[in-house]
């Protein structure tokens, strides 16, 4: 099978090209596990992540690409739920233990044992690709493949960012960045709380835009101050100072989610934090750490019954290193995807 390889960890400022096209043997499944040949897989910006070592180190040489969506093309022996020719997607959560205190209070994104999809284990940039029958999900009938590749990570890290604000209808929410998670929060906002209005912060005059275009309130770069206080944010940038930023937006007794599985360095940021502006009157800062397997399924239930729509840019597997490359730039609208069938 075609797969785009990870070797080793670069430096994208420099315009390197991270993957390479290689030709792997075709996985064979386990006794609970299926093979999927992948149709479509979405491109992330945990990948820039991964590339340029800011993540916990991926098992080299690795595929990447954890918004998997395939068909079915083999199954091992002990499954059972999942057939032939059945429609699955593959998110960033592998495996967990299942058995440690997190796992059973539900918290499986917590879990010691956590493997990741594309970091842990081969992922989605390849045309095939194992894993367990039970951390498969089925596809609402009513997205493409291209369309449902961003909502295994994109949509489900974002839905479960918004849980964690705790915004009821009505308050003002912010949002940090625009790319592909955030835009799909402002349209699940909008269908789930109508009276919220929607305020972006964005790094580029495309991407303001962009989120004006799908209704936000108010956009405005990520360093200015929003026109009214805000009661929750979810900052979604790899940026450090956006951090001190939002704070300074936050109403009294405010949340702030941070959407990021790491900051990049910003030696000079955190010493600019000032208690009393940013911190005091009760505001709190909460990070998202991962997705369980009731976040995925949650949200593709969700996004079939409003009818989610992601705006996706396509590229071919070759593509990959392009794909990337213009995520790392700044270069988006929506969400990338891999057309890989």
């Amino acid at each position: 099978m075609k797969a785009m390889v990870l070797t080793k960890l670069c430096d994208l400022k420099e315009n390197q090209l991270p993957l390479e096209m290689m030709d792997l043997p075709v996985p064979a499944p386990d006794v609970q596990e299926i093979l999927i040949k992948v149709s479509s897989c979405g491109v992330c910006h945990t990948e820039l992540d991964e590339i340029e070592g800011r993540t916990p180190p991926p098992h080299l040489p690795i595929v990447l690409g954890h918004q998997v969506i395939g068909r079915v093309v083999a199954t091992g022996s002990k499954v059972s739920a999942i057939k032939i020719g059945n429609k699955v997607g593959v998110a960033w959560i592998f495996s967990a233990c299942g058995s440690c205190k997190f796992c059973l209070a539900g918290n499986e994104n917590l879990c010691p044992a956590f493997t990741a999809t594309g970091r842990d284990v081969n992922g989605g940039y390849a045309q095939y690709m194992t894993v367990a029958e039970n951390f498969a999900y089925a596809i609402p009938a009513n997205f493409s493949d291209l369309q449902a590749a961003p909502l295994l990570c994109a949509g489900a890290i974002g839905f479960r960012a918004l849980r964690l604000t705790g915004l009821k209808d009505g308050q003002r929410l912010g949002l940090v960045g625009f790319g592909a998670s955030a835009h799909l929060v402002l349209k699940i906002v909008q269908h789930l709380y109508p009276d919220t209005k929607i305020y972006v912060f964005a790094r580029s005059d495309k991407e303001k835009a962009f989120a004006a275009e799908l209704g936000a309130m108010w956009t405005g770069d990520t360093t200015e101050q929003a026109p009214h206080k805000l009661d929750c944010i979810i900052d979604t940038t790899p940026a450090w100072k956006t951090v001190v930023e939002a704070l300074g937006n936050l109403e009294s007794g405010g949340r702030l989610v941070i959407n990021a599985i790491r900051k990049e360095s910003d030696k000079g940021c955190l010493l600019n934090l000032d208690y009393q502006l940013h911190l005091w009157q009760e505001k709190e800062i909460k990070s998202v750490a991962n997705i369980t397997r009731n976040d995925v399924k949650d949200f593709l239930n969700l996004a079939a019954k409003i009818n989610l729509q992601s705006e996706v840019q396509v590229y071919s597997l070759d593509q990959a290193n392009k794909a990337l490359l213009e995520l790392k730039a700044g270069m988006i609208r929506g969400a990338k995807v891999l057309n890989i069938d």
